[in-house]
């Protein structure tokens, strides 16, 4: 026996040991670099001589870790793993050097059929207290049938039909998967032409959170006027891949005061983050 819980409702409520996370300026520019900053126009968050400041979808790394205590202590199979939903709420604007706990909790259990849906709250808190919140759900093909709920349909976020407030056009490199990585995600489907088609994928493609993170950029600049402190919440759900040299395309409609629905699609038309929302400081 692995002393591994088995996916079920029963699993909504558990919560993981806290972690300890540490970060350096080193950390923040390079994951910066990793989602696309570049001097021309982010030189505050690659540069230490401006700060350096950081970008508020940095919270996703550290975040991250409050996921190992799912991985470690629930039965699944991580090669019928997805990254499905992802959400970012910042209490205040993150440090460039921090020392943190991240502790995680199910926040949801959820019954597809084929699949099962298990989403994580995390925390990082600092010596002032909570520091920020990630949300991020999992889709586990294979695991579902156990019986549970189907779960919501989830959150409309269509976009308004009339021209977007603001567009942001953003070119991936080639050496993009190669850069992001280096923040935590080793995945090799991200880097390695073989792996990626042992996984039924043409090519390496980018990581999800990596999307993620540009779409975050245009957020902060646009809606935020690149001010970390002005940002307060980014969600949204990933849709398809992106691939390296693709160029993502953020399209943002101001729906409120401070509130805005986003939705990021490649020149292809491809939509590649969709059901997204992004609120912030007018």
């Amino acid at each position: 026996m692995s002393g591994k819980k088995a996916i079920s409702k029963d699993l909504v409520g558990m919560t993981f040991p806290a972690v300890d996370v540490e970060w350096s300026d080193k950390d923040t520019m390079l994951y910066a670099l990793g989602v696309g900053a570049r001097p021309a126009d982010g030189l505050d968050f690659i540069y230490e001589g401006r700060g350096p400041k950081v970008l508020p979808t940095y919270a996703v790394i550290p975040g991250g870790r409050g996921l190992a205590g799912l991985m470690s202590g629930v039965e699944m199979k991580l090669e019928m793993l997805l990254h499905g939903e992802q959400s970012v709420e910042l209490l205040r604007p993150l440090p460039s050097s921090a020392k943190i706990k991240v502790t995680g909790r199910v926040s949801e259990v959820w019954d597809k059929g084929k699949a099962a849906v298990i989403g994580v709250e995390s925390t990082g808190s600092d010596e002032k207290g909570p520091l920020f919140k990630t949300h991020a759900t999992l889709f586990v093909r294979g695991a579902g049938g156990f019986g549970g709920e189907r779960g919501p349909a989830g959150v409309d976020s269509t976009p308004p039909v009339r021209t977007p407030d603001a567009v942001v056009e953003d070119v991936t490199r080639p050496e993009q998967g190669a850069i992001y990585r280096l923040s935590g995600d080793r995945n090799p489907i991200h880097i390695d032409p073989d792996f990626a088609k042992l996984g039924g994928f043409e090519k390496p493609f980018v990581h999800g959170l990596c999307t993620y993170g540009f779409v975050g950029r245009a957020v902060l600049r646009e809606l935020c006027g690149n001010d970390p402190a002005r940002f307060k919440s980014l969600s949204g759900r990933f849709a398809a891949q992106v691939y390296f040299g693709d160029t993502i395309i953020t399209k943002m409609w101001k729906t409120g005061d401070g509130v805005a629905i986003v939705q990021a699609e490649t020149q292809n038309g491809n939509i590649v983050l969709s059901q997204a929302k992004a609120a912030f400081k007018p």
